[in-house]
């Protein structure tokens, strides 16, 4: 899970703001493709035993990394979470 930059997202008749990025890879062939389900959240930063309090899914959906991006991709989450970020033009918090 990443922090992002805070966007309004509008849910169920209600403007909520989402402030997290998760994600979870869900199918990969190990050749050429992955698919990544991602969820954007509300909640922030949160005590020093839980760092990120985590509040309700406002979003959601899949990203496939294909092609050159899949070759390039060594695997990190790192790389992961910048790629979905980038696709959904979102702002990663360091």
């Amino acid at each position: 899970m990443k922090q992002i930059e805070k966007i309004q997202v509008w849910k169920n008749g209600e403007q909520l703001e989402a402030s997290l990025l998760n994600a979870i890879i869900v199918n990969d062939n190990l050749e050429s493709a992955c698919t990544f389900y991602y969820q954007l959240l509300t909640g922030g930063q949160g005590t020093e035993a839980m760092p990120i309090s985590v509040g309700q899914s406002v979003a959601e959906g899949n990203i496939s990394l294909n092609g050159e991006d899949y070759l390039s991709w060594n695997g990190s989450n790192d790389y992961a979470f910048e790629y979905i970020a980038e696709k959904l033009n979102l702002t990663l918090v360091p």
